[in-house]
């Protein structure tokens, strides 16, 4: 089954956030406004602006308000993607060329801040300052979860306790202020709220371990990407230091790789990794997360929109890429 199958009911409001995207990138600017289009055309799972549609739902359902913070969500998202690209010095991205590689790292970075100001721009037609302000937050939190991955690269010597806080900023929160956002623009009831956004918090954690373990396990074309990037730009996630902590030898290993860059070494310490139970340990805390997830979710009201929820969350333990 195809992830959108999960909420075909969700069908034509999801043409009006794609509409809205297609809108919020448009520019005068021929560059801004191509490599914007381009993005668009890569796709993507638009996980974000589904959880705020399913959330809203809890509430008083007005797809006129509530495709504004579900397209400004994905615009963040994207925008975010873009200036990861130019900090990863990657070449590849869902299977495309990235806007640093088809231009070059200023288009890159001023086309991810145009999007990010398109975001903002389109938030301010929804007149609640609490989900001002709780983006707001939100954005500074992904900005120091970014800034925390560059201070952290290549140090083997971290634990685990730090992936968790940065893909906390880096990737959890966004979905989680996906679910609260949809419910807080919908008005719905401040417990549902805050039960949305545990779900989504705990989504957001396996989401992301989940891609952590597919960038071991997963084939070229279906990452769009190399396989082993992170571990090649030195990322840590959560396979590598559980196996690092396990066997000293494997860490002496990576930081000997670190130095000389053998590409040879690199194939050796992917199979290590794969083969001493790091993407057993990683699914086994991936797993953690979406029973937490799941729970949050089963006392909402049982409507079709949680059961959406639930079945998003089943999907996120069993993809591929």
């Amino acid at each position: 089954m195809k992830l959108k199958d999960l909420y075909s009911f969700l069908k034509k409001d999801l043409q009006q956030i794609e509409d809205q995207l297609v809108q919020s990138v448009r520019s005068d600017q021929t560059l801004i406004h191509t490599a914007g289009a381009e993005l668009l055309k890569a796709g993507g799972k638009r996980i974000r602006p589904v959880f705020v549609l399913l959330s809203a739902q809890f509430g008083t359902y007005n797809i006129q308000q509530i495709k504004k913070p579900a397209a400004a969500l994905e615009l963040i998202h994207m925008a975010s993607l873009v200036h990861d690209d130019v900090v990863d010095d990657a070449d590849m991205r869902r299977g495309r060329e990235t806007v640093k590689a088809k231009y070059d790292n200023k288009i890159a970075m001023y086309t991810g801040d145009f999007i990010f100001a398109s975001a903002l721009k389109l938030m301010s037609e929804i007149n609640i300052p609490l989900a001002h302000q709780i983006l707001a937050q939100g954005m500074k939190e992904m900005c120091l979860g970014e800034i925390e991955q560059i201070n952290e690269q290549y140090d083997t010597d971290q634990n685990v306790r730090k992936y968790f806080k940065r893909i906390k900023r880096k990737t959890a929160l966004l979905i989680a202020l996906s679910c609260q956002l949809g419910a807080i623009t919908s008005k719905a009831d401040v417990s549902l709220q805050k039960k949305l956004y545990e779900f989504g918090f705990c989504v957001g954690m396996a989401f992301q371990i989940t891609d952590d373990i597919l960038d071991f396990t997963a084939s070229e074309k279906q990452l769009g990407k190399p396989a082993g990037s992170d571990l090649k730009q030195g990322n840590l996630t959560l396979p590598v230091l559980f196996t690092m902590r396990q066997y000293p030898e494997i860490k002496e290993k990576l930081n000997v790789y670190y130095e000389t860059k053998d590409a040879a070494l690199l194939a050796e310490l992917l199979k290590d990794i794969i083969r001493l139970g790091g993407i057993e340990f990683a699914t086994e805390i991936s797993d953690k997360y979406l029973k937490r997830a799941k729970l949050a979710a089963s006392s909402l009201p049982e409507t079709d929109a949680r059961d959406s929820l639930l079945k998003v969350a089943d999907y996120i333990a069993g993809r591929k890429f």
